[in-house]
């Protein structure tokens, strides 16, 4: 059976897709222009938790309190603002992120250590916090379970990102319909290892807090720590799961027989998220996707994929059109893990530019059309060294990504 026969891509699917879920967003006051930066997700009855988060040295006051709050594998809200990370803002930030989740659990009626906490925007100022409990009391108004909440939310949480980021998928558990979903933000201050975006999962099935971190740790291996923009990782990526049990499925574990269908439908979810994140880098053109095969193991192969996709000398070649293999060779050289360096072959899209590690006459029109008209360019390299395989995505990097980068403040 293929992976698309596993599960079924909800049209119109949203992070309030699944059983128990709504959300809402609203504009309080933290960005410049009238923009929602204040948003929830709130699940009717306490749910199965886990998150991943950054592995920046710098982690942001709010993933010490959502921490906090999952320490006992559930949640039940999870209040989200922009304009403001509350990152590297002291006792102070700190305090600010607590009364977050304390006014968020007031409102929103639910237990203090049932809520997590997320923020994203400027580092190092401090929250305008009239403003946030000013929105957060205003909140459940806005509270819906429809495309509406979830827009509004998706809204919500957005930065320099051009365009919201959800999806949701069906799967069929010992015979009942389950749906899992997501939403995310991120566009610039990329790069694998959890960088640099917030993310939210939500599903209605029946799943242990033990299997669903699991779950989720394994599925952001080979999506979310496979995308690049730029390079820098942020002080407050986290991706949060939720599970809220209602859709009446036999509890799902790794030894049920649809764990395989529900696992290759969440993490085609993560998947579908992350290469949006990475097709909406600051000022891109194209996403770019790296497939490396033949390496010694699947970590080489990641290793390989996540240089060559990372770098900004193959990243401008892209944004410039040009088929410059050289580039992507020698990404390939510095990646840190063992390769045989005469047999290597690249491709770009279908056109085989590198053989055996010599060059190959190809047709430059041909190369050049392909990477001027193509959302997404592909980038093969075969390294003929094992079984090893991964695939890693970025953008290209333009002028847009200096002018955006160079004003983010002001």
């Amino acid at each position: 059976m293929s992976e698309i026969e596993l599960f079924t891509a909800l049209e119109g699917g949203s992070i309030t897709s699944p059983k128990g879920f709504k959300s809402g967003g609203l504009h309080c006051g933290l960005k410049k222009t009238d923009r929602n930066d204040l948003g929830v997700i709130l699940c009717e009855v306490p749910a199965t938790a886990a998150a991943v988060y950054t592995t920046n040295i710098f982690q942001a006051a709010p993933l010490k309190v959502t921490r906090e709050s999952l320490a006992n594998g559930t949640l039940q809200a999870i209040i989200v603002n922009s304009g403001n990370a509350n990152a590297c803002t002291g006792e102070q930030g700190e305090a600010d992120a607590y009364e977050m989740r304390a006014a968020a659990a007031q409102h929103l009626g639910v237990e203090l250590n049932d809520v997590a906490v997320a923020s994203t925007g400027v580092i190092g100022e401090l929250l305008k916090m009239d403003c946030v409990r000013s929105g957060i009391a205003a909140l459940p108004e806005k509270l819906d379970g429809g495309a509406a909440g979830a827009e509004e939310f998706c809204q919500a949480i957005l930065t320099t990102d051009l365009v919201k980021k959800e999806i949701a998928v069906k799967v069929l558990v010992g015979g009942v319909e389950v749906t899992i979903a997501g939403a995310a933000k991120g566009s610039g201050m990329i790069h694998p290892n959890m960088a640099t975006m917030l993310g939210f999962m939500t599903t209605d099935a029946d799943i242990s807090a033990e299997d669903l971190h699991s779950l989720l740790r394994s599925a952001t291996n080979v999506t979310f720590n496979m995308i690049t923009v730029d390079g820098d990782t942020s002080t407050n990526d986290m991706l949060v799961s939720m599970a809220s049990g209602l859709a009446g499925n036999e509890k799902l574990t790794r030894l049920h027989p649809d764990w395989d269908a529900f696992a290759a439908g969440f993490t085609y979810v993560c998947q579908r998220l992350a290469k949006a994140i990475a097709r909406d880098g600051e000022g891109a053109t194209h996403l770019i996707e790296v497939q490396v095969n033949g390496a010694v193991h699947d970590e080489a192969a990641a290793a390989i994929a996540k240089t060559v996709v990372g770098s900004s000398l193959v990243k401008s070649a892209i944004f410039g059109a040009d088929a410059n293999w050289g580039r992507i060779i020698a990404a390939v050289g510095r990646a840190g893990v063992p390769v045989s360096p005469e047999r290597v072959n690249i491709s770009l899209g279908d056109i085989e530019v590198l053989l055996h590690s010599k060059p190959v006459v190809f047709d430059e029109e041909k190369a050049l059309a392909y990477l001027q008209k193509s959302e997404t360019v592909l980038i093969t390299v075969d390294l003929h060294d094992g079984t090893g395989k991964a695939t890693a995505w970025g953008c290209d990097l333009t002028y847009d990504y200096v002018r955006i980068n160079a004003a983010y403040r002001t």
